[in-house]
C-alpha cells in the first residue's frame, strides 16, 4: 500500500505518525497529515479514495427517501396506464340515463373521406326515382375502364355479352340472370343500373364494398355499349363504316408456334375517294 504508507498508515489503518493524543485529538488534516478524522481511529484501506480522503457513503434516510420516491412513481404510472377509467364495448354505465356506454354519434357526424356532397353521383338518384344521365362525359377511357370491371364482377353470369348466359349459371345455377338486351332493360334509366349494383337486386348480392362509384358508373356506360352494339340498327352506324364489318387481314398467318400477325388498317375513306379520282 504505498499510498497508506505515505501518509504513514499501515494496512490495518493505524496511523503511527500521529502526535497528538487520541483522547484529545484537536489537529486538523493539515497539520498532522492524517487522513482520517480521529487520530488513531482504525479504518480499512477500501474506504480511502485514491487520493486518500475517506469515501463517503449515502445514509439510510437518503436510500429510504429514494425508494419511496421510485415507489411512488411507479405506483402512478400503473393507475395511469394498466388501470386506467374505461368502458368495455357495449357494457352498462350509470352516468347516462340510458346506462349505455357506448354513445351514438352527434347527429350530422360524416367520417373522414365520407362527404357525399354529389348525391346524385353516389346514389344515381334524383329524389326518390333513379336519373337517367351520366354524371360525367364518357369517353374511350371510361369504356375501357368499364369493360374491365365488368369482366371480372359481371361477366362470370352476365356472360361477356350480356345476354346472361355465363359461367356460373352454365354450371347450374338455379335462377339465370336476365339478359341486358330485354326491352325492360333498354329501356331501364342509367340510375336504376347503378342503383342495382349498389344495393344489390333479388339473389344478386351487392357490390358497394368491392365496386366504387367511379367504376360503378364506367361499367353502366358499359353496359349502355353493349346494349347498343347487340341492337344497333343502320342509322346508328357511322357514315362510311361497313356492315358487316371487314375482317382483319393478316400480314403473317403465324404457325402454331406464334401468333398471326395483323396488317396495319387503312382508311377506306381515302381509297375509294382515290379511286373516284382516277376514274
Amino acid at each position: 500500500m504505498p499510498l497508506l504508507r505515505k501518509f504513514g498508515i499501515d494496512e490495518v489503518g493505524i496511523n503511527r505518525n500521529c502526535e497528538c493524543a487520541i483522547q484529545n485529538c484537536e489537529c486538523p488534516i493539515q497539520k498532522c497529515g492524517c487522513p482520517i478524522q480521529k487520530c488513531g481511529c482504525p479504518i480499512l484501506s477500501r474506504s480511502l479514495r485514491k487520493g486518500g480522503t475517506r469515501r463517503t457513503r449515502p445514509t439510510r434516510a437518503a436510500v429510504a427517501f429514494s425508494l419511496l420516491a421510485a415507489i411512488a412513481l411507479l405506483s402512478a404510472c400503473r393507475i395511469d396506464m394498466h388501470v386506467q377509467p374505461r368502458q368495455n364495448p357495449l357494457s352498462r354505465s350509470d352516468f347516462y340515463p340510458d346506462q349505455r356506454s357506448a354513445r351514438p354519434p352527434v347527429e350530422g357526424t360524416i367520417a373522414r373521406g365520407q362527404l357525399h356532397e354529389d348525391t346524385y353521383f353516389y346514389t344515381g338518384k334524383i329524389g326518390n326515382n333513379p336519373g337517367d344521365v351520366m354524371p360525367f362525359p364518357v369517353s374511350k377511357e371510361v369504356l375501357a375502364r368499364g369493360r374491365e370491371r365488368y369482366n371480372i364482377f359481371c361477366a362470370p353470369c352476365h356472360s361477356r355479352l350480356g345476354d346472361g348466359n355465363g359461367f356460373v349459371p352454365s354450371r347450374g345455377f338455379a335462377r339465370k340472370p336476365p339478359s341486358f338486351h330485354i326491352v325492360r332493360l333498354q329501356k331501364a334509366p342509367v340510375g336504376y343500373l347503378y342503383d342495382v349494383i349498389t344495393e344489390g337486386f333479388g339473389i344478386m348480392p351487392d357490390y358497394a364494398s368491392q365496386i366504387p362509384p367511379q367504376d360503378r358508373w364506367d361499367i353502366v356506360a358499359y353496359v349502355r355499349a353493349l346494349q347498343l352494339s347487340q341492337n344497333a340498327t343502320m342509322a346508328d352506324v357511322p357514315a362510311g363504316q361497313k356492315i358487316p364489318s371487314e375482317p382483319p387481314k393478316f400480314r403473317e398467318p403465324g404457325s402454331g408456334a406464334s401468333l398471326p400477325m395483323v396488317a396495319p388498317q387503312t382508311n377506306s375513306n381515302a381509297e375509294s375517294k382515290s379511286e373516284e379520282d382516277k376514274k
